[in-house]
């Protein structure tokens, strides 16, 4: 019998005659079929309030592992709440129904913030529940791989960027961190968001000797905090500057460099960054605009004379496809757990490809998100840059999943196991945990 959307009974459809219950939304039972029995999540309590874990539980004994970033709470309600009741008894290998379905029900009222992000935790399973259901990596399943490894920057944050150490202590207040926010930091290991500043020649000759081809920085964030979105000091302009002249006299072209504004600036004071910048030839100028008026952003990149990358803040093709068509960017930015999942950034990527435009993949949140870009990377062949942060990589993500990464040369291999080929430390999922919750059939 076909699944109606909440599991509901077609006789509790009165007046709905049997030959017209076939037209309802609903998602065909076959005999291959993969059963979702339950969907657990839970929120690292040193990542609050941000990333959330997704496990979806099927009949065949497989599970499933996704993620979602920023507001996890919210995503988490989203999914037990309201999502579990088309996704509980039905099939986990109907993808693009699920997807489908799911998206239109909330694009339709406009609502694509929340939604979408718990739209890509479930896709991120449902993917991984088919890649270890055919015993084959996602990026087989996506057409096949272009390439064996994948290029990746090093975005230079610190390691507790995104976490909140010690929020998880009884009696201690939650802090928070704001995106686009971060502190230059502290000295210490892998502080490159410090480094930038205080030793900017030494970090460039440490990437290069890794292997790394480029490095990310955002270097006026704290200008933007304090004097806001109309107006930026010569004085702050030119400190900012001034690393990467220090990096260019060291070392030339050695290594490339994109400068990310974390969308705090407005059209004058983004074209000011742009003049300054142009003499150092940065690879790209990243979110120096808000996402929220393409028409300025393309206006911005024909008065800025500069390679513009746009943007993990679009969400979902429809906004990419505004992007493209007035000629906004000429690097093409995805974050696989904010657009909608591997599904969506597929489908841009290939969009971008039909315009001539490079795909790099955002991920500066959590080891989900950065596996889902490399399987995305690995069959797209416009795919360009992965980002990572060496911090995150190196400390938090050790804790989070059970694949030790490496980096070797600037780059990540294609992953080789099932499905996404990592899995959660099941330690996170406790029944005890902070924030842990289950729904089941």
């Amino acid at each position: 019998m076909p699944q109606t959307p909440f599991n509901i009974e077609p006789d509790e459809y009165p007046g709905i005659p049997n030959a017209r219950r076939r037209h309802l939304p609903a998602v065909p039972l076959e005999d291959d079929a993969v059963r979702i029995t339950a969907i657990e999540t839970t929120i690292p309590p040193s990542y609050g309030p941000h990333l959330l874990f997704l496990r979806i539980h099927t009949d065949a004994g497989i599970i499933g592992h996704g993620e979602g970033f920023f507001c996890a709470e919210p995503i988490a309600a989203m999914i037990h709440g309201y999502m579990s009741r088309r996704l509980l008894g039905a099939d986990a290998l109907a993808i693009e129904s699920h997807w489908r379905f799911l998206y239109e029900r909330h694009a339709n009222i406009g609502a694509r913030g929340v939604e979408l992000r718990a739209i890509s935790a479930i896709d991120l399973a449902l993917w991984d529940i088919m890649g270890q259901s055919c015993n084959k990596p996602v990026y087989r399943l996506l057409g096949g791989p272009v390439r064996d490894r994948i290029r990746v920057y090093n975005s230079c944050a610190n390691p507790t960027y995104s976490i909140q150490p010690g929020a998880e202590k009884p009696g201690k207040r939650p802090g928070n961190t704001w995106p686009g926010m971060g502190s230059v930091g502290r000295p210490g290991p892998l502080s490159d968001s410090y480094n930038y500043f205080h030793n900017p020649v030494e970090l460039a000759k440490e990437l290069i000797s890794l292997g790394y081809s480029a490095m990310k920085v955002w270097p006026l964030d704290l200008p933007a905090i304090e004097d806001g979105p109309g107006y930026l000091a010569d004085r702050d302009l030119r400190q900012a500057v001034r690393p990467l002249e220090k990096i260019r006299e060291a070392v030339g072209m050695d290594i490339d460099v994109m400068i990310d504004g974390h969308a705090h600036f407005q059209l004058p004071v983004a074209l000011q960054i742009a003049e300054a910048f142009r003499p150092l030839r940065p690879f790209w100028l990243e979110d120096v605009l808000k996402m929220d008026n393409l028409d300025t952003l393309a206006d911005f990149r024909r008065q800025s004379r500069m390679p513009i990358s746009a943007s993990e803040m679009l969400l979902c093709a429809p906004d990419y496809a505004q992007l493209m068509e007035k000629r906004a960017a000429d690097y093409v930015m995805i974050d696989p757990t904010w657009v909608g999942g591997i599904s969506e950034t597929m489908r841009i990527g290939h969009l971008a490809q039909a315009y001539n435009l490079p795909v790099s993949m955002h991920d500066a949140t959590g080891p989900l998100t950065l596996f889902a870009g490399l399987h995305a990377l690995a069959a797209l062949p416009n795919g360009l840059y992965q980002e990572t942060v060496r911090a995150q990589i190196a400390g938090a993500y050790k804790d989070l999943i059970d694949v030790d990464v490496q980096i070797r040369d600037g780059s990540l291999p294609v992953p080789r196991g099932p499905g996404l080929g990592v899995k959660i430390n099941p330690d996170l999922f406790r029944p005890d945990a902070p924030g842990y919750r289950i729904t089941r059939l």
